[in-house]
């Protein structure tokens, strides 16, 4: 018998949904640990909208140090309108961009997959949507959200303009890039690397790297597609790609697109990894505020994150496939939140739901 493994788990429920989905999220956990044999030690701290109305900052020094102490970070969703008169260096989404530079998070893995139970759930038609499987890999850390010079300057005639930068390096790209290689290796060896190089120096540098890494992937075939065209082409034909890399602008918008394919973008889990050092695990999706407070979230997105915590930062790949298939098997059984019920469906509440997961995981068969 293995001698039971113990893991720090630094938990950053945010706002909005967030403590709500995160519960869940937690509960699964901690089940799976139980079923599986080793330890979880979870540490809670603030970040973003909650943060600030504490500390007057959305990522106190304690909470980034808490997240480098862990071996993985469990967050549930940041922001809310109630903040959105901050000033920008103020506002919640910066505990997102802190989060990501401390920690060296430069790959964002963006799963997105139409479940059989859920192919009517999505608003495309069933014969665009069913059987589409794929991954966006997705530049964290450079572009235009860090590029400088940045910020909104005044010119003449009492004119101001805003600045933000595009900017990559060619180690950047080179780093993302071998990642998304990877990624395409262990799936269908298919990766379309999307840019806009017709009109973006940055986007020219981009391709001319990833084509220097194809050589060194021979059983991976590398595509280029610009960021407008891979934007209709995911509403055409979603089934033609495998893995998608690209930068943290168009990566940001292209992977919230993938998502609405599966029917709920609060079905969609995502992991950001970096070199070294603890990973980041939460939903796609934001803070929803509309329906905060309310039982009507979707927990969905973020147990799949727990799973992707299973997986890529612990190692625990059994207990990861074990939430995988619950999840499954409460679909199967018509259990539905208001976002993907269809047709005689009746949607139940997020606590439903995570008690839901709970009875599948434990009822569940081990392999």
């Amino acid at each position: 018998m293995r001698a039971l493994a113990e893991y720090k788990i630094a938990v950053l429920a945010g706002d909005g949904i967030g403590p709500e989905i995160v519960e869940v999220g937690v509960a699964v956990l901690q089940a799976a640990a139980r079923r599986f044999g080793f330890g979880l030690h979870f540490e809670e701290a603030l970040a973003g909208g909650a943060a600030i109305d504490a500390t007057g900052e959305p990522l106190p020094a304690p909470t980034l140090e808490l997240c480098q102490a862990s071996d993985a970070v469990f967050l549930g969703a940041v922001g809310g309108p109630r903040w959105d008169e901050l000033p920008a260096h103020q506002r919640p989404e910066k505990a997102l961009l802190g989060l990501r530079s401390g920690l060296g998070l430069f790959a964002n893995l963006r799963p997105a997959r139409i479940l059989p139970q859920l192919v009517d759930a999505s608003s495309l038609k069933r014969e665009v949507v069913e059987g589409v499987d794929l991954l966006v890999v997705r530049e964290l850390t450079g572009g235009i959200y860090f590029g400088n010079p940045r910020g909104i300057f005044p010119e003449k005639k009492q004119e101001r303009r805003g600045v933000n930068t595009m900017s990559y390096s060619e180690s950047e790209v080179e780093r993302i890039g071998r990642v998304a290689f990877e990624a395409a290796r262990k799936r269908r060896g298919q990766l379309c690397s999307v840019d806009k190089a017709n009109v973006l120096e940055v986007s020219q540098l981009w391709r001319e790297v990833m084509g220097k890494l194809a050589p060194e992937y021979p059983d991976v075939e590398l595509t280029h597609m610009y960021v407008d065209n891979c934007a209709m082409q995911l509403i055409r034909w979603p089934r033609q790609f495998d893995t998608i890399v690209t930068g943290n602008l168009f990566g940001d918008i292209l992977s919230d697109e993938a998502a609405m394919l599966t029917g709920s973008i609060g079905m969609l889990p995502s992991a950001s990894l970096g070199s070294s050092g603890p990973g980041m695990y939460e939903p796609v999706h934001g803070s929803a505020p509309d329906i905060a407070g309310q039982d009507k979230a979707n927990p969905i997105a973020q147990v799949l994150s727990a799973a992707m915590l299973l997986r890529f930062s612990l190692g625990e790949g059994a207990a990861a496939d074990r939430i995988e298939q619950a999840v499954q098997d409460v679909l199967d059984q018509g259990y539905r939140t208001g976002d993907i019920a269809t047709g005689g469906h009746q949607p139940i509440g997020c606590r439903a739901m995570g008690e839901q997961l709970l009875a599948a995981l434990e009822r569940t068969d081990g392999s």
